[in-house]
Protein backbone atom coordinates (compact mmCIF):
# COMPACT_ATOMS: atom_id res chain seq x y z
CA UNK A 1 0.00 0.00 0.00
CA UNK A 2 1.29 3.37 -0.92
CA UNK A 3 0.03 7.02 -1.11
CA UNK A 4 -0.22 8.08 -4.76
CA UNK A 5 -1.48 11.37 -6.73
CA UNK A 6 -4.28 10.62 -8.80
CA UNK A 7 -6.15 12.27 -11.73
CA UNK A 8 -9.78 11.43 -12.29
CA UNK A 9 -10.39 10.88 -15.79
CA UNK A 10 -13.56 10.70 -18.47
CA UNK A 11 -11.61 8.01 -20.12
CA UNK A 12 -10.03 5.04 -19.54
CA UNK A 13 -6.18 4.50 -19.21
CA UNK A 14 -5.17 0.82 -19.62
CA UNK A 15 -1.89 -0.39 -19.62
CA UNK A 16 0.40 -0.42 -22.26
CA UNK A 17 -1.50 2.79 -23.86
CA UNK A 18 -0.24 6.24 -24.07
CA UNK A 19 -2.40 9.13 -22.53
CA UNK A 20 -1.52 12.32 -23.99
CA UNK A 21 -2.81 15.30 -21.22
CA UNK A 22 -3.31 19.08 -21.64
CA UNK A 23 -2.53 20.64 -17.95
CA UNK A 24 -4.08 23.03 -16.89
CA UNK A 25 -6.67 23.46 -14.19
CA UNK A 26 -5.16 24.69 -11.10
CA UNK A 27 -5.14 21.42 -9.07
CA UNK A 28 -3.69 19.39 -11.16
CA UNK A 29 -0.76 22.41 -12.15
CA UNK A 30 0.11 22.21 -8.81
CA UNK A 31 0.44 18.35 -8.50
CA UNK A 32 2.43 17.90 -12.21
CA UNK A 33 5.43 19.52 -11.30
CA UNK A 34 5.88 17.23 -7.97
CA UNK A 35 5.33 14.45 -9.37
CA UNK A 36 7.67 14.86 -12.30
CA UNK A 37 10.51 15.80 -9.96
CA UNK A 38 9.57 12.66 -7.67
CA UNK A 39 9.57 9.13 -9.87
CA UNK A 40 6.98 10.44 -12.66
CA UNK A 41 4.01 8.41 -11.98
CA UNK A 42 0.44 9.23 -10.62
CA UNK A 43 -2.78 6.68 -10.99
CA UNK A 44 -5.83 7.79 -13.54
CA UNK A 45 -9.32 6.85 -12.59
CA UNK A 46 -12.53 6.65 -14.74
CA UNK A 47 -14.80 9.21 -13.61
CA UNK A 48 -18.26 7.50 -13.63
CA UNK A 49 -20.22 10.56 -12.97
CA UNK A 50 -19.87 14.39 -12.97
CA UNK A 51 -17.36 16.61 -14.74
CA UNK A 52 -13.22 16.68 -14.60
CA UNK A 53 -12.82 19.94 -13.76
CA UNK A 54 -13.88 21.29 -10.52
CA UNK A 55 -14.19 18.27 -8.49
CA UNK A 56 -17.21 16.58 -6.96
CA UNK A 57 -16.95 13.83 -9.27
CA UNK A 58 -17.87 9.85 -8.16
CA UNK A 59 -14.45 7.93 -9.00
CA UNK A 60 -13.75 4.63 -9.69
CA UNK A 61 -11.64 2.14 -7.90
CA UNK A 62 -9.30 0.56 -10.20
CA UNK A 63 -7.06 2.26 -11.94
CA UNK A 64 -4.13 2.54 -13.56
CA UNK A 65 -0.29 3.74 -12.77
CA UNK A 66 0.80 6.57 -15.72
CA UNK A 67 4.26 7.31 -16.27
CA UNK A 68 5.08 10.85 -17.93
CA UNK A 69 7.10 9.74 -20.63
CA UNK A 70 7.51 13.21 -22.08
CA UNK A 71 7.06 17.15 -20.23
CA UNK A 72 6.88 20.27 -21.24
CA UNK A 73 5.87 23.91 -19.62
CA UNK A 74 3.70 25.38 -21.67
CA UNK A 75 2.90 28.50 -19.95
CA UNK A 76 2.56 29.23 -15.95
CA UNK A 77 0.48 26.55 -14.94
CA UNK A 78 0.56 24.90 -18.15
CA UNK A 79 1.35 21.46 -19.24
CA UNK A 80 2.03 19.44 -21.87
CA UNK A 81 2.63 15.50 -20.85
CA UNK A 82 2.60 12.64 -22.93
CA UNK A 83 2.00 9.53 -20.59
CA UNK A 84 2.53 5.45 -20.43
CA UNK A 85 0.16 3.41 -18.78
CA UNK A 86 1.98 0.79 -16.27
CA UNK A 87 -0.10 -1.35 -14.38
CA UNK A 88 -2.90 -1.57 -12.55
CA UNK A 89 -3.95 -0.40 -9.30
CA UNK A 90 -7.11 -0.40 -6.60
CA UNK A 91 -8.00 2.35 -4.76
CA UNK A 92 -8.18 1.76 -1.05
CA UNK A 93 -9.46 4.86 0.37
CA UNK A 94 -9.56 8.67 -1.21
CA UNK A 95 -7.74 10.79 0.46
CA UNK A 96 -8.69 14.89 0.72
CA UNK A 97 -8.10 16.82 -2.73
CA UNK A 98 -5.62 18.51 -0.95
CA UNK A 99 -4.33 20.58 -2.88
CA UNK A 100 -5.09 17.53 -5.64
CA UNK A 101 -6.25 14.30 -5.64
CA UNK A 102 -4.44 11.60 -3.51
CA UNK A 103 -5.21 8.11 -2.66
CA UNK A 104 -4.26 4.73 -0.99
CA UNK A 105 -3.80 2.30 -3.69
CA UNK A 106 -2.27 -1.08 -3.58
CA UNK A 107 -0.93 -3.42 -6.97
CA UNK A 108 -3.41 -5.37 -8.60
CA UNK A 109 -1.36 -8.61 -9.61
CA UNK A 110 -1.51 -9.98 -12.93
CA UNK A 111 -1.68 -13.91 -12.97
CA UNK A 112 0.67 -15.83 -15.64
CA UNK A 113 -0.93 -17.28 -18.14
CA UNK A 114 -0.11 -19.41 -21.12
CA UNK A 115 -1.90 -19.12 -24.52
CA UNK A 116 -5.22 -17.64 -24.80
CA UNK A 117 -7.82 -18.67 -27.48
CA UNK A 118 -8.48 -15.43 -29.81
CA UNK A 119 -10.09 -17.35 -32.69
CA UNK A 120 -13.77 -16.08 -31.37
CA UNK A 121 -12.70 -12.86 -30.77
CA UNK A 122 -11.13 -12.30 -34.04
CA UNK A 123 -14.11 -14.00 -35.64
CA UNK A 124 -15.86 -10.76 -33.92
CA UNK A 125 -13.29 -8.48 -35.28
CA UNK A 126 -14.02 -9.68 -38.73
CA UNK A 127 -17.63 -9.19 -38.63
CA UNK A 128 -17.36 -6.13 -37.50
CA UNK A 129 -15.18 -5.31 -40.25
CA UNK A 130 -17.83 -6.35 -42.66
CA UNK A 131 -20.37 -4.56 -40.95
CA UNK A 132 -18.77 -1.29 -41.27
CA UNK A 133 -18.46 -2.27 -44.86
CA UNK A 134 -22.26 -2.63 -45.61
CA UNK A 135 -22.76 0.39 -43.60
CA UNK A 136 -20.85 2.56 -46.25
CA UNK A 137 -18.06 5.53 -44.77
CA UNK A 138 -20.87 7.98 -44.08
CA UNK A 139 -22.10 7.29 -40.69
CA UNK A 140 -19.44 8.58 -38.11
CA UNK A 141 -19.65 6.17 -35.88
CA UNK A 142 -19.32 3.48 -38.56
CA UNK A 143 -15.93 5.39 -39.74
CA UNK A 144 -14.87 5.61 -36.20
CA UNK A 145 -15.44 1.63 -36.06
CA UNK A 146 -13.65 0.87 -39.01
CA UNK A 147 -10.98 3.28 -38.12
CA UNK A 148 -10.16 1.00 -35.04
CA UNK A 149 -10.24 -1.88 -36.76
CA UNK A 150 -8.08 -0.90 -39.26
CA UNK A 151 -4.53 -2.00 -38.22
CA UNK A 152 -3.21 -5.90 -38.75
CA UNK A 153 -3.30 -7.74 -35.48
CA UNK A 154 -1.53 -10.59 -34.03
CA UNK A 155 -2.39 -11.13 -30.31
CA UNK A 156 -1.70 -15.30 -29.95
CA UNK A 157 2.43 -14.56 -30.12
CA UNK A 158 4.21 -12.89 -27.09
CA UNK A 159 2.78 -12.24 -23.69
CA UNK A 160 -0.55 -12.60 -23.34
CA UNK A 161 -1.16 -10.24 -20.15
CA UNK A 162 0.02 -7.77 -22.54
CA UNK A 163 -2.05 -8.75 -25.22
CA UNK A 164 -5.64 -9.00 -23.57
CA UNK A 165 -5.15 -5.20 -22.93
CA UNK A 166 -4.00 -4.33 -26.66
CA UNK A 167 -7.19 -6.21 -27.76
CA UNK A 168 -9.33 -3.94 -25.76
CA UNK A 169 -6.84 -0.98 -27.04
CA UNK A 170 -7.21 -2.25 -30.40
CA UNK A 171 -11.18 -2.19 -30.66
CA UNK A 172 -14.08 -0.35 -30.53
CA UNK A 173 -15.21 -0.37 -26.87
CA UNK A 174 -16.81 2.40 -25.27
CA UNK A 175 -15.93 3.66 -21.06
CA UNK A 176 -18.12 1.10 -19.90
CA UNK A 177 -16.37 -1.63 -21.27
CA UNK A 178 -13.13 -0.64 -21.21
CA UNK A 179 -13.21 0.05 -17.49
CA UNK A 180 -14.59 -3.97 -17.07
CA UNK A 181 -11.62 -5.31 -18.87
CA UNK A 182 -9.95 -3.23 -16.80
CA UNK A 183 -11.61 -4.32 -13.48
CA UNK A 184 -11.34 -8.46 -15.03
CA UNK A 185 -9.10 -10.54 -12.51
CA UNK A 186 -7.09 -12.08 -15.54
CA UNK A 187 -6.24 -12.16 -19.15
CA UNK A 188 -9.05 -15.64 -19.77
CA UNK A 189 -11.37 -12.92 -18.28
CA UNK A 190 -10.77 -10.01 -19.92
CA UNK A 191 -11.31 -11.81 -23.32
CA UNK A 192 -14.39 -13.03 -21.94
CA UNK A 193 -15.52 -9.38 -21.38
CA UNK A 194 -13.79 -7.77 -24.51
CA UNK A 195 -16.10 -11.03 -26.10
CA UNK A 196 -19.52 -9.59 -24.66
CA UNK A 197 -18.92 -6.52 -25.39
CA UNK A 198 -18.77 -7.37 -29.29
CA UNK A 199 -21.63 -9.33 -29.36
CA UNK A 200 -23.40 -5.97 -28.28
CA UNK A 201 -21.66 -3.77 -30.39
CA UNK A 202 -22.24 -6.56 -33.33
CA UNK A 203 -26.46 -6.93 -32.58
CA UNK A 204 -26.55 -2.85 -32.44
CA UNK A 205 -24.87 -2.44 -35.53
CA UNK A 206 -27.05 -4.93 -37.29
CA UNK A 207 -30.10 -3.37 -36.23
CA UNK A 208 -29.11 -0.25 -37.30
CA UNK A 209 -28.34 -1.34 -40.87
CA UNK A 210 -31.54 -3.38 -41.24
CA UNK A 211 -33.32 0.33 -40.29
Amino acid sequence: MREMPMFPLGAVLLPGEQLPLRIFEPRYAAMVPVVEKDDGKFGVVLIERGSEVGGGDVRSMVGTIAQIDRFTQSGPGRYSLLCNGVSRIRVLEWLPDDPYPHAIVEDLPEPEVGYLEWSELMEKRAQLQLLCGQGGRQDPQLRWIASQLSTTVEYESGDQTTASFRAASDLPLGPADRQSVLEAPDPGARIDVIDAALDDLIAALRFRLKG
